[in-house]
């Protein structure tokens, strides 16, 4: 991967808060970054942007360097479905950003087709934010979801570098309940398992307070609770009980959607 963020941008209010937060993103970072609009052309054999998307791009570069005036803007407008250009951009990216629902978003719906199929298929973490969310580093923690599946394992990476870069701790959360262990000790056996995952990190990231959360619950009220003193919330895209024919996890999903502060989902990648 390279030092770079890539933003997908649509002229929503939701892309806009999308920019800012990739702004941010890459000042931490010190990375380039890329603000991309995917275009499908009216007609199949048409393949000259519109100049109104070129202008929205602008735009949102633009919007991007008020934000962040120490990042380098460069922006981009590729012809083709957006799943498949934010797909390829995330080859060469460390975090795709996106609005978790853009102008095709329809009120009463979870979550934008984009940001699901997105975080299923990406090679990169995608960061997605809605309208309201903090979008710079603040004083809540990182909060990182922990269930022993392989695609959370490889959050927990994500969730300390993240925690570094932001100053800020990092709070590990496993959602347990009574049945998980017929024998009472459901709660030990989540708090040996948190321990045991931040435990093989936090070597590499002294700097980086951390505390564990077992939570008697379920995961997604665990999380969207967490979510209201978070600065981010890092998740794996699909979790122990995720089934094969699912796009992506549930409990993903739903904090996509409603969490209360922008999330990072991760998905494990050959």
């Amino acid at each position: 991967m390279g030092n770079l963020v890539v933003v997908g941008v649509d002229g929503s209010a939701t892309s806009l808060a999308a920019v800012e937060a990739a702004a941010a993103a890459a000042s931490r970072r010190g990375a380039e970054l890329r603000v991309v609009h995917a275009e499908v052309p009216v007609k199949p054999r048409l393949a000259v942007p519109d100049p109104a998307a070129r202008t929205l791009v602008h735009e949102a570069a633009e919007h991007a360097v008020r934000f962040a005036p120490d990042v380098v803007v460069t922006r981009s407008v590729v012809t083709g479905d957006v799943v498949n250009v934010l797909e390829i951009e995330s080859r060469s990216a460390d975090l795709i950003v996106v609005g978790s629902r853009g102008m095709g978003g329809i009120a009463g719906l979870l979550l934008g087709s984009t940001p699901v199929s997105l975080a299923a298929r990406s090679h990169c973490p995608v960061m997605t934010v809605r309208e309201g969310h903090p979008t710079s580093a603040g004083a809540g923690p990182v909060v990182l979801a922990l269930d022993g599946s392989p695609d959370s394992d490889e959050a927990v990476d994500v969730a300390f570098a993240e925690a570094a870069q932001r100053h800020s701790d990092l709070v590990a959360l496993h959602a347990w309940q009574p049945d998980d262990a017929p024998d009472g000790t459901a709660a030990e056996i989540a708090d040996r398992m948190l321990a045991k995952s931040l435990a093989s990190r936090s070597d590499t990231h002294p700097d980086v307070t951390t505390r564990r959360r077992p939570v008697e619950g379920q995961a997604r009220d665990a999380l969207l609770d967490a979510s209201r003193t978070a600065q981010l919330l890092v998740v794996g895209a699909r979790g122990r009980g995720g089934l094969a024919g699912l796009l992506l996890g549930s409990v993903s999903q739903t904090v996509m959607t409603r969490a209360h502060c922008p999330v990072v989902t991760v998905r494990r990648t050959a």
